[in-house]
């Protein structure tokens, strides 16, 4: 059970640096890697994955009960969720697929 939970905070973690590179590199042009901003947030979002006391119980973070982000970076990943979750069809379509299948499960 223990190493299933370690399995989903990894691809969890994997999955949010995905989507800041993407939104990164659609909004910033900072070429290949992340600009200041989004490598802030990356870090923020992991610290948060690896601290979450939920992680065997929950699905996402956007339904969670207890809303562990400040304010501004919560905002900041809502606009990286806004713009990536769409177009991970396109550049991620395992992970896309993975995501909306486990959606479908919490309803």
């Amino acid at each position: 059970m223990k190493k299933d939970v370690s399995t989903k905070r990894e691809r969890e973690k994997k999955i949010v640096s995905e989507m800041i590179l993407l939104y990164c590199r659609k909004n910033h042009k900072n070429g290949r890697g992340l600009c200041a901003e989004c490598e802030a947030l990356d870090i923020y979002a992991r610290q948060r994955s690896d601290k979450c006391p939920f992680m065997e119980n929950k699905t996402f973070c956007s339904r969670c009960k207890v809303h562990c982000y400040k304010p501004e970076m919560r905002e900041k990943i809502r606009a990286v969720m806004r713009f990536s979750g769409p177009r991970m069809i396109f550049y991620h379509p395992i992970m896309a697929i993975y995501h909306m299948i486990e959606m479908k499960k919490e309803k």
